[in-house]
């Protein structure tokens, strides 16, 4: 188990994140000495609930970036 303070966390995230991913270790993170976070490896059964999802894919079917047409508006908006 590692045990660092936030200011060292934000230091070395990158390194940390590694030790957990790859050999397995926990990582408690302490604001003021006292424990306040913890990082561990995600479980296997976990991984894929961050796969995306494709009933949440956003097809435009217009350009949302041109200017819409005065007349599209309601008339309280214009």
């Amino acid at each position: 188990m590692i045990t660092v303070d936030m200011h060292e966390a934000k230091l070395r995230l990158s390194k940390l994140v590694k030790a957990v991913e790859e050999r397995g270790e926990t990582v408690i993170l302490q604001r003021h000495g006292k424990p306040a976070a913890r990082l561990v490896p995600v479980a296997p059964e976990l991984a894929d609930h961050f796969r995306k999802d494709p009933r949440l894919e956003v097809t435009f079917h217009e350009d949302p970036t041109l200017p819409v047409a005065e007349d599209a508006w309601p008339s309280e908006c214009r």
